[in-house]
């Protein structure tokens, strides 16, 4: 899918600049701990949740299913939570 390998590219060229973004896991890590998230934060992580699940059930093949899940075990580590409030993603 080409919003996969576009998230990709925005992971890996974006400059973090004077911080680091807060991640799909960050947010998972918080929620665990007791704190409460904003109604964006838990729609981000239900719709990665839903993204997720899209992608894999989409694999033909165990390697597919494999490499996509390593690729998105990156995305939900390093990408900005707020990238799965766009649209593109509920889809």
């Amino acid at each position: 899918m080409s919003f996969k390998g576009d998230l990709l590219k925005k992971i890996f060229s974006k400059e973090l600049g004077s911080g680091l973004v807060e991640s799909i896991n960050d947010l998972r890590d918080k929620e665990f701990s007791g704190a409460k998230l904003s109604p964006e934060e838990r729609f981000a992580l239900s719709t990665f949740d839903n993204y997720r699940i899209k992608i894999l059930n989409a694999q033909e093949n165990e390697a597919d299913f494999h490499q996509q899940y390593r690729q998105l075990q990156v995305i939900a580590n390093l990408s900005d939570w707020r990238e799965f409030l766009k649209e593109e993603y509920t889809k």
